[in-house]
């Protein structure tokens, strides 16, 4: 998978699970459905497609001069792939957790267990809890933070399997579409961008640096509900890059 398209799905997916957080927040507040959808809808439309033209850009720089947008784009670019159908999967199933469960769970032994176990292992977890605690709120996010680090995890551990294989098919489909960066590079700047979200999402670098507000919004629900995943995707993904930049034994 090329930058661009790397690029352009995590943009997509932070649009759709954007937008379906303002739904939630706006029908939270008492706002119509009809309204709410059709303002937020338009917005996140907006997004990305304004997300998507940058990134379209960025790839058509990277093509060979001369090569037709449609001999680009092919069906089979527009299929996801066996990680990207378990992705989806993971997202959609921490987000139902997220919005439904997690708050009505608050207390149980099951969810207790989950939430030690990832508060031993993930010390961005045991942020999350310090931070909520000074903003004196839960509201079911430490489980579904909780909830979403395991999901990380056995997304990674389930990717490791295959990384080999799609390590290989990234180097046929380079062959057949050079791209702008070469391989080396292209696993360094993924490389960096992983060891920055480990930072700032694992360690719990970040957490610090928002307010309590943010808590209870948008941000917030992408922090706890979203982020983990793109993380361990995109470890995945510098992986997999760095494997298909050595050379094939």
């Amino acid at each position: 998978m090329g930058i661009a398209r790397l690029l352009a799905k995590a943009w997509v997916v932070i649009c759709l699970v954007a937008g379906a957080h303002s739904l939630r927040i706006a029908l939270a507040t008492g706002l119509p459905l009809a309204s709410s959808a059709f303002d937020i809808g338009i917005c996140v439309l907006l997004f990305t497609a304004m997300g998507l033209l940058f990134v379209g850009g960025f790839g058509v720089a990277g093509a060979a001069s001369g090569t037709p947008l449609i001999d680009r784009i092919r069906p089979a670019h527009l299929l996801p792939g066996f990680n990207e159908i378990v992705f989806m999967g993971f997202l959609l199933l921490a987000f139902v957790t997220q919005v439904f469960f997690a708050p009505q769970t608050m207390g149980s032994g099951a969810t207790g267990a989950l939430e030690s176990a990832i508060y031993f292992a993930v010390p961005s977890q045991r942020e999350l809890v310090y931070q909520l605690a000074l903003c004196n709120m839960d509201g079911g996010r430490v489980f579904a933070a909780a909830f979403t680090w395991l999901l990380a995890i056995i997304f990674v551990a389930s990717a490791a399997s295959r990384l080999k294989l799609v390590a290989g098919l990234m180097r046929l489909e380079r062959s057949e579409r050079p791209e702008i960066l070469s391989p080396i590079l292209r696993a360094f700047l993924l490389g960096v961008a992983a060891v920055v979200g480990i930072q700032f999402l694992f360690v719990g670098s970040a957490y610090p640096w928002f307010a309590c507000s943010a808590y209870t919004d948008i941000t917030g629900a992408l922090l706890v509900g979203l982020f983990p995943l793109m993380l361990a995707y995109l470890i995945v993904s510098a992986l997999v890059s760095l494997m298909a930049a050595s050379p094939e034994n």
